[in-house]
């Protein structure tokens, strides 16, 4: 059954279903017709057997010429005694309980009549002491029964296939849009990210399936956009370095060089070597943020001791700078992991003092039961274009700077607030300077 087409799979249901509905259908009508027959026989008896013992008391034939043809009648006596009888020779009609039960207060009964053909429908009621029984043949009514179950067997199995047909029909206009949404969707290529696929009129559920599809191909197309971006960036940030290492060493084996030329080579060397390394981790962190796979090992601990040991950590480089870096604000206890929230705030750091001015300043504070981690600086801020793209990968405030950092600094912040259920914003601040910060969600 899975292996059938859709089309098939919907029709056959279909088509059970509806012989179902028609063979139910063709039992209702034979048993009320057979019943409407048998009520019209009844009602035909009573008339017959009100004329019948009126004619018994008048000492006349029970039944008229006219009714003799379709009809019998019998007077017994509570014995089973013969009295009278239409047409004359007939056997007891009744007998037993039968005649028992007729005594006491008539009824119908159907049975078979010796020497007649086919079932008989009686009617007894009492009679002067006698028991009174009216009859018709049921052959007229077996005749149209039998009529009617031959026209259902030639007219069901007609309807069931024009049914079938139908519904298969409608089964294919119904998945016509799906067949030509799957037609589209064989020539999206990687080339054409672009495409959609197409939308039916009617706003029904192949509608809204299409919409969602096409909301899944733009996230698709914007993701891999965003890849594609993301690889050419990362080359271009390894193809710096590398050509710089290539360089030194070139020019360090070209010509016989004194130790100190040489030292001079290595230690370029090893800087670049350094930059590489650390482009490497970023990427490796970024990638695996995107795969949802940043580990993260949550413990309580006070934000101030993990603001501390990073101001300690660049307590020499801001003596060198002479720009001081003190922990400010309020104290309280995050649920984080340390060692990612160290290099978070590490990154906002080193970009305060590399591209801000004046004081940089760390700072906690509570806000809606989330704890906030700042970091702040006195420079002249960001430009107000870059603010929106601040935590995009490779993005930096000044795109001329060719051996800055590598643009990963921001991003990897946005990747370990998002880590701990948070995320991370920037803005200028009024009096001059950068506010960048990460909030940790709970």
């Amino acid at each position: 059954m899975g292996k059938l087409p859709i089309r098939v799979r919907l029709t056959l249901p279909f088509a059970l279903a509806m012989a179902l509905v028609l063979a139910a259908l063709g039992i209702f009508v034979y048993v009320r017709v057979g019943s409407t027959l048998l009520a019209n026989v009844d009602s035909g008896l009573r008339g017959q057997s009100k004329e019948a013992v009126s004619r018994f008391e008048d000492d006349e034939s029970l039944l008229d010429h006219d009714a003799t043809e379709s009809g019998i009648a019998q007077v017994l006596t509570p014995s089973g005694t013969v009295v009278e009888s239409t047409p004359a020779g007939l056997r007891p009609l009744l007998a037993g309980s039968a005649l028992a039960r007729a005594t006491q207060g008539g009824g119908r009964f159907t049975s078979r009549v010796a020497g007649l053909d086919g079932e008989w429908r009686l009617l007894a009621i009492p009679a002067r002491g006698h028991v009174l029984v009216v009859g018709r043949s049921l052959a007229g009514r077996h005749e149209s029964l039998d009529r009617l179950e031959h026209e259902f067997l030639l007219a069901a199995p007609l309807a069931l296939v024009l049914a079938t047909l139908a519904g298969y029909a409608l089964a294919g206009a119904a998945l016509r849009p799906v067949e030509a949404m799957r037609r589209r969707a064989t020539a999206i290529t990687a080339a054409t990210p672009d495409a959609r696929l197409p939308v039916p009129p009617g706003g029904d559920e192949i509608s809204r399936l299409a919409e969602t599809l096409n909301d899944m191909l733009g996230r698709l197309e914007a993701a891999f956009q965003h890849e594609r971006r993301f690889v050419a960036d990362a080359s271009h940030e390894l193809r710096t370095p590398l050509a710089l290492l290539r360089t030194e060493l070139e020019l360090a084996l070209r010509r016989p060089r004194t130790r100190p030329e040489l030292e001079e080579a290595l230690r370029s060397a090893a800087e670049e070597t350094e930059r590489l390394s650390s482009l490497a981790e970023d990427l490796l962190l970024v990638a695996r943020a995107d795969q949802g796979e940043l580990p993260v090992r949550r413990e309580a601990v006070p934000a101030r001791a993990v603001l501390e040991r990073v101001a300690g950590r660049f307590a020499a480089r801001a003596d060198e700078l002479g720009r001081p870096v003190r922990v400010t604000g309020e104290a309280p206890v995050l649920d984080g992991d340390p060692a990612r929230l160290e290099q978070a705030l590490a990154n906002l750091v080193e970009n305060a003092l590399a591209y801000g001015g004046g004081t940089v300043e760390l700072s906690a504070r509570s806000v809606n039961g989330h704890v906030e981690l700042h970091v702040t600086d006195e420079g002249k801020g960001f430009p107000p274009e870059f603010t929106a793209r601040a935590f995009d990968r490779f993005s930096r405030a000044d795109e001329s700077r060719s051996r800055g950092g590598s643009g990963l600094g921001l991003a990897i912040v946005q990747a370990i607030a998002a880590a701990h259920g948070g995320t991370a914003g920037v803005v200028n601040r009024e009096r001059g300077g950068a506010d960048v910060w990460l909030s940790l969600g709970r």
